[in-house]
């Protein structure tokens, strides 16, 4: 009797050890979303981007540094050849992109930007001289 009751506690105490390291497992939360930012042109050109690189933990966190999750950077983009930047964002709706001309060129600059998270193009704009994508208002 006393074998089959140390049997049974040992069967218990792993029982119980599975729980809870399956419980720790399932509420570990995830660790956020793939974000892409994307620019492409119809031509050659220095363009101007702005874009959100790193996750704020608040907006007022944001409003008294946004240099600290912002980018601003001048590159010079060819067809068939974009701009790609990827980050992790627990909230998605932060994910900004803005291109825009940085120079003189001859032609219509056509930039065009679109945000995919996990995979997914979820917006997308084209302009002129400039286009934005976003996924709240600014």
């Amino acid at each position: 009797m006393r074998t089959a009751a140390t049997r049974f506690g040992a069967v218990l105490a792993i029982a119980a050890v599975g729980v809870m390291s399956s419980h720790a497992i399932s509420s570990a939360e995830p660790a956020g979303h793939q974000v892409r930012y994307t620019v492409t042109t119809g031509q050659e050109m220095a363009v101007n981007l702005d874009y959100l690189a790193a996750e704020p933990q608040s907006q007022s966190a944001y409003n008294a540094n946004s240099d600290a999750y912002m980018r601003n950077e001048q590159v010079t983009i060819t067809p068939g050849a974009p701009w790609v930047f990827e980050t992790t964002l627990k909230d998605t709706s932060w994910a900004y992109v803005m291109a825009g001309a940085a120079a003189h060129y001859n032609g219509t600059a056509n930039p065009h930007c679109d945000i995919a998270i996990d995979g997914n193009v979820v917006t997308q704009q084209d302009g002129e001289i400039a286009a934005t994508c976003k996924l709240k208002s600014w």
